[in-house]
């Protein structure tokens, strides 16, 4: 009698355990991917961590045909690579159409040769979208952000999302980590200057 009470006890424990932990996994968020070119990287991954929802940011390269570039490979503006980030954000606290409709607001989409004083291809702002269903999003929020302009014509390309190539580890969360140098360069870029002239933001 006691054996079976025990297996009895054994099974009611391990079945609590398998709904407890059934339950944690439906409780956690599912996050949804957002890739995003805007110019310096360190610039954009620091920008997109501020806003409300995002859990994570990447910087990293994506949009060209070089597999696994170096950042050495990419300022030579010969792979077609970006200088990009990879959001992951939670959809119950911000939707991708509201992070698009943030992310405008943290480039000038009206310079299709680089941003601010970072000039090349591998600096042009992007959206890199996976499938219809983000393309049109991507289309409806880029067309209501160049209503908003105050100068300049939207000039930002939507295209489609391929392989994301994490950047070296140094220029991760480089803006928290080397916080004097990162704002001697923000400042020194005229990154904030221009957004106030092409969105008429305070400065």
């Amino acid at each position: 009698m006691r054996h079976a009470l025990v297996r009895l006890l054994a099974a009611l424990a391990a079945l609590w355990l398998g709904v407890t932990l059934a339950g944690a996994a439906a409780a956690a968020p599912a996050t949804q991917t957002a890739i995003l070119a805007g110019g310096c990287f360190w610039c954009m991954e620091s920008d997109m961590k501020a806003i409300p929802g995002v859990v994570s940011v990447d910087s990293g390269y994506t949009g060209g045909k070089l597999a696994n570039p170096t950042y050495r490979d990419v300022l030579t503006e010969r792979t077609g690579h970006y200088e990009a980030v990879r959001v992951r954000f939670d959809p119950k606290q911000i939707t991708y159409r509201r992070l698009l409709d943030r992310y405008w607001k943290l480039i000038d989409p009206t310079d299709a040769s680089g941003q601010f004083c970072d000039r090349g291809s591998s600096y042009r702002p992007a959206v890199f979208v996976a499938g219809p269903q983000e393309q049109k999003i991507a289309e409806e929020s880029r067309a209501a952000a160049a209503k908003q302009l105050k100068v300049g014509k939207m000039l930002a390309p939507i295209l489609p999302a391929g392989p994301f190539y994490l950047a070296e580890p140094y220029h991760r969360d480089f803006a928290k980590r080397n916080a004097s140098s990162y704002e001697m360069y923000r400042i020194g870029c005229g990154r904030d200057a221009r957004l106030g002239e092409v969105w008429g933001l305070a400065g």
